[in-house]
């Protein structure tokens, strides 16, 4: 595809676009790199956090090589090589850092969640964020593959060929037992220890994650929900397992199941599940799977679609940061060509990569 068929396929588009990566994490390289490669993208500008990182080449950060641009710490120097993008990658938002991009005139594409569905950001922040882009003429979207592509593109496709939907189910899985991180599985996810109630912070985080999807996918197709709700299960390793981070004794947890429900008229109409898991011998019957997706859709043409990630183990930490990514990077012509605002999935256009 030559750049003028790219420009008739994404109206408004101005090929190459001008891009500055905002943090370098296991995400953030992932996307300066793909930045890097793109024949459509220029790199201008890397902000970093870790003051190490401050003053290298940018190059250096994703495993290129140098490339001639300079990371710094400043946000003053982004705004100065006035990009037409930034992509927003903090572990935090500073919705101060945000709103001064957008009115210096550049659109934000981020894999952070807070812009989801506008409807659920905090009223006086949505119309400080808003103003800031009508102000500068720019957009904002969020994206990435969970929250985001799963639980947006992926329903509203496969809701595409439904006349009637009465419920659409999503589960995650992710096999954490090749994660050497023992702070990681043992204290902050809490498997290995005894079974006791769910930690209520962790449902509730989950639920502020992935309601405001849920909501815009019901919205989108009419059936907007009444409520969501969220629980959590846990389960036990039937025998003593070994994994990368320790041990994980018998009769410890070994799998937690955290489900998101959105309601409509005392219904489940949709609902996503967070299966995660140190070993799949468990003392529940949850037909855990590979790590990866399955989609069901109950409904008048009934689907069950199931997308798993064919990685080794050992390798998954280095590859799956490109499935949150990539899409972001992909999304950045359509948010530069969109109408100022923060910008739904259902606000823009299918987004289809350049991969020429």
């Amino acid at each position: 595809m030559s750049d003028q068929q790219f420009a008739e396929r994404v109206p408004g588009s101005t090929a190459p676009y001008r891009v500055a990566q905002w943090a370098t994490g296991n995400v953030g390289a992932r996307s300066l790199r793909a930045v890097i490669e793109h024949p459509q993208l220029d790199l201008v500008g890397v902000l970093v956090h870790d003051p190490a990182k401050a003053g290298r080449d940018a190059g250096e950060l994703c495993g290129t090589g140098p490339v001639g641009v300079t990371t710094t710490s400043d946000i003053g120097d982004i705004i100065r090589l006035k990009p037409d993008c930034v992509l927003y990658m903090p572990q935090g938002c500073d919705f101060d850092a945000v709103c001064r991009l957008l009115a210096a005139g550049v659109n934000i594409v981020t894999t952070r969640g807070e812009f989801l569905n506008p409807a659920h950001i905090d009223a006086a922040m949505r119309a400080r964020v808003e103003a800031a882009c009508h102000a500068g003429g720019a957009s904002i979207h969020s994206t990435g593959s969970s929250p985001g592509f799963i639980t947006e593109a992926v329903p509203l496709v496969l809701a595409s060929i439904q006349r009637r939907l009465d419920c659409l189910i999503i589960d995650e899985f992710a096999d954490v037992s090749s994660r050497d991180s023992p702070q990681m599985i043992f204290q902050i996810m809490g498997f290995g220890a005894p079974p006791s109630d769910f930690d209520e912070r962790r449902i509730e985080y989950i639920k502020h994650s992935f309601a405001p999807s849920l909501h815009l996918v019901a919205e989108a197709v009419g059936l907007p929900l009444d409520e969501v709700v969220a629980s959590g299960d846990m389960a036990c390793a039937r025998e003593t397992t070994h994994i990368a981070a320790g041990t994980l004794e018998a009769g410890t947890v070994a799998a937690t199941r955290i489900e998101v429900t959105g309601l409509r008229r005392g219904r489940a109409l949709l609902r996503f599940r967070a299966n995660w898991y140190c070993t799949a011998d468990i003392d529940k019957d949850w037909n855990l799977r590979a790590t990866g997706w399955r989609v069901q859709v109950e409904g008048d043409t009934p689907l069950d679609v199931e997308i798993r990630f064919p990685i080794p183990l050992e390798r998954m930490a280095a590859v799956t940061p490109g499935y949150t990514a990539h899409r972001a990077v992909n999304a950045i012509a359509y948010v530069c060509a969109a109408a100022p605002g923060i910008r739904t999935s259902t606000d823009l256009p299918q987004i289809i990569p350049f991969l020429g």
